[in-house]
């Protein structure tokens, strides 16, 4: 029942909880989060640096998952007291945020010298996607900051007006990758639930459950397995390994002709030890780890060549 109900989820970006993200990393400081898009999965070979391995200082191949990271930009800084919004502080946007949201047309003065007592600070973010080959409408969500309410206050100040890139946020370490699977529509509960096939000679049907209750009452339980919606649900990927960052202009990692139902990367990107969820060009909210574990941490890859 971990993940009752299944049913489509209502946004592609969820609601992440900041504040448990942020007790986790309360040395870190800088962003907690970023908004990525997923381009395709690959090989690649590396050389694992990794203490005390049986592959240490040789070249091994691992599978992996490119990510593209377009930068993003500050919409808006919200202060936050008791859990609720003190105060929100528009800053603007470009031209293609008018695609998701209706701007003001009136520039009111932003003045970031809070005097009400806040807890802490977070940012609303957009992508600028339109400079990758995906779409145009750019992608917003909420992402938290680390560090003290002075330290966080003074990154959202030198971010302002700027462009954040992936670096700024994820020089390396461990993440988690939360968005949603693919969607597969209507489906049985052979696939839905993983309910054992029945006999080849059963009645009524070899792909469902043997018995969905009894005549009285006459109510079918929750708990039954049964067809329906199956994927696009909300996920997520805990403690991946970033093998690489790095910018597009600098390091080239495009295939002649682009990745199969991607094309090719024009920004910077990352790439991910293992599988995320979701199929080529959905938008993902990588954060840093909420509960990383001491194996995934003694890990060290150093990137060698894609495959």
């Amino acid at each position: 029942m971990q993940f009752w109900r299944r049913k489509r989820a209502r946004k592609f970006l969820p609601s992440v909880n900041w504040d448990a993200i942020f007790k986790e990393n309360k040395d870190k400081t800088g962003l907690l989060g970023f908004i990525v898009y997923k381009v395709a999965m690959a090989s690649c070979a590396v050389k694992d640096n990794t203490a005390n391995s049986l592959t240490k200082g040789k070249k091994i191949v691992l599978p992996i998952t490119i990510l593209e990271a377009p930068p993003l930009k500050i919409m808006s800084i919200r202060f936050y007291k008791n859990g609720k919004i003190a105060k929100e502080i528009f800053i603007g946007g470009e031209k293609e945020l008018k695609r998701k949201i209706k701007l003001s047309k009136k520039q009111e003065k932003k003045d970031l010298d809070v005097k009400e007592e806040y807890d802490n600070i977070r940012i609303i973010v957009y992508s600028l996607v339109s400079r990758t080959g995906i779409k145009k409408t750019p992608d917003i969500a909420e992402l938290g900051i680390g560090g003290t309410k002075e330290k966080q206050l003074e990154i959202a100040k030198n971010f302002l007006n700027k462009e954040v890139t992936i670096k700024d946020a994820f020089p390396g370490g461990l993440v988690d990758v939360r968005g949603l699977t693919k969607g597969k529509g209507l489906q049985g509960p052979v696939k839905r639930f993983g309910v054992s096939l029945r006999h080849h000679k059963s009645e009524k049907g070899v792909r469902k459950v043997g018995s969905i209750g009894p005549w009285h009452p006459a109510h079918v339980s929750y708990r039954v397995a049964m067809a329906g919606q199956t994927g696009f649900f909300t996920r997520v990927c805990y403690n991946n390994q970033i093998i690489s960052v790095g910018k597009i202009s600098e390091k080239s990692i495009n295939p002649q002709g682009g990745y199969m139902n991607y094309g090719k990367i024009k920004t910077d990107y990352v790439i991910l030890k293992g599988s995320v969820q979701g199929p080529a060009k959905r938008q993902l909210l990588i954060t840093r780890a909420l509960r990383p574990s001491k194996k995934q941490l003694k890990k060290n890859f150093e990137f060698v060549e894609l495959r």
